[in-house]
């Protein structure tokens, strides 16, 4: 017992995963270790995602200029009201290598069956390649539809590349995939296991959804594959989401994402530049985004950063969709500091759980939030799982990171970060379109929950920060 607790206190950085950690080896010691051998691993020891032919790209040098540029006050901005914006883009150019751009067309999906179709027909007209990425890949219905599109795709000649987590997508069989391995595709795991059925990396989850298609056009988001995100799914019936389709300058940076996180699966078919990957963009819309990523392996929570500066920046309203909200303690301050300050602050979640601590953490924690005057919706549409911020309807954050300690310091994480007013509105158009279909989490309803709730309530949130 001792031993176990010297190795946690020693290697664990954060000071309530800590507690949480020695609150469980004291009640169940044994077992306790061996989940935290399999659960608590700290892997920003190592260095994950080398590229070392990043460099053709130009990525670095012009992350470099832009910093200077923003230095010198001297960056053309398209769009004046981004100058409002500048001391975000440095932050996240600074710490997370972030490269600016402003040339990107998006169209945002808040419907499966929308961004499926759309995505199917990119997949036919695909002329060179196709990188899929999801954390979830169910061997189902859509999933044989997509499955089948790529085979299809590969006998062409084109190049077709699949990733997917080995945890998240558990249940999916090698076999699923040996004709399109047959047809010349590739697929890869993101952290399989190594000693079976054992997964000493079990805890740390590649929560990415990506595609890249031709290098022309990206897709990025929430929805994973399978057919529950079609709301196929007797338990969650409707499955509401939000999805962005990208063309543009930001499609490289999803490019170079996903060819480090193939590179690291990857033990035989390493990528290496082609040009072909990176085309020179074609070049029709006018939206400025970042793509800010994060993960384990770094000291840097960079896209927690993102959100607590887009919190803390907030003048008139700030609007949260997220399936899971378990913030740590500096996210919650920056919340209820808003509150606080006059914000339109309002947070919509789920009215049933995916994961059932997850769920009565979330509840905790909204209910100490509507007593500093937050609104809090509980969508009544089936299951909401979109991870969305909108702030003063100028600038939005859409991607895979949940409002939650996991998706801050456990998950692989992708966000696009948006300083477009238009993009802005559409997603609280949508927002409000939602609040139709929910209804308001007052205090005195909170106040009426019952003893075994509260209770519940009490576990799971001292177990959030491992949850």
């Amino acid at each position: 017992m001792l031993l176990a607790a010297a190795v946690v206190f020693l290697e664990r950085k954060d000071a309530t995963s800590t507690w949480a950690w020695l609150l469980v080896l004291t009640f169940i010691p044994i077992l306790g270790f061996v989940l935290y051998l399999l659960l608590g691993q700290n892997l920003t020891r190592y260095r994950l995602f080398q590229w070392k032919e990043r460099a053709k790209l130009n990525i670095d040098q012009m992350v470099i200029d832009q910093v200077h540029l923003l230095q010198e006050k001297d960056f053309p901005f398209r769009k004046l009201d981004t100058l409002e914006y500048k001391d975000f883009i440095y932050m996240h150019l600074i710490q997370n290598g972030a490269l600016f751009t402003e040339d990107n067309k998006v169209d945002i999906f808040v419907d499966g069956h929308q961004k499926f179709d759309k995505l199917l027909e990119d997949i036919h007209n695909a002329k060179d390649h196709i990188h899929i990425q999801y954390y979830i890949y169910r061997s189902d219905g859509l999933g044989k539809q997509i499955r089948d599109a790529l085979i299809k795709k590969a006998k062409e000649g084109i190049y077709v590349r699949v990733l997917y987590d080995a945890l998240g997508s558990r249940t999916l069989r090698k076999r699923f995939f040996k004709e399109l391995t047959e047809a010349g595709g590739k697929v890869e795991v993101f952290f399989p296991s190594k000693l079976s059925p054992i997964n000493l990396r079990l805890n740390y989850r590649n929560h990415r959804k990506l595609v890249i298609i031709d290098g022309q056009i990206g897709y990025t988001g929430g929805f994973n594959v399978g057919d529950e995100y079609l709301g196929l799914d007797k338990k969650f019936g409707y499955w509401r989401d939000t999805h962005l389709r990208i063309q543009g300058t930001a499609v490289a940076t999803l490019q170079a994402r996903f060819i480090m996180d193939w590179n690291e699966a990857s033990r035989y078919h390493d990528i290496t530049f082609v040009p072909a990957h990176f085309p020179e963009p074609e070049k029709t819309g006018h939206v400025g985004m970042q793509i800010v990523t994060s993960g384990p392996d770094a000291e840097i929570e960079h896209i927690k950063n993102g959100y607590i500066k887009m919190i803390s920046a907030a003048k008139k309203s700030i609007l949260i969709q997220t399936p899971y909200f378990i913030p740590d303690a500096s996210m919650l301050d920056a919340v209820r500091i808003a509150c606080l300050s006059g914000i339109d602050v309002r947070i919509m979640i789920p009215n049933k759980p995916d994961h059932m601590f997850v769920y009565w953490a979330t509840t905790s924690y909204v209910g100490e939030l509507i007593k500093v005057g937050a609104k809090i919706f509980v969508y009544d549409n089936g299951f909401l799982h979109t991870k969305m911020i909108v702030v003063d309807n100028k600038i939005a954050t859409i991607g895979s990171a949940n409002f939650d300690v996991r998706s801050s310091r456990l998950n692989f994480e992708i966000n696009a970060f948006i300083y477009d007013s238009d993009i802005a509105q559409q997603l609280t158009d949508a927002f409000e379109k939602d609040l139709q279909l929910s209804a308001e989490l007052t205090e005195e309803h909170y106040k009426q929950r019952s003893l075994w709730i509260r209770f519940k309530e009490s576990i799971s949130r001292l177990l959030s920060p491992i949850l």
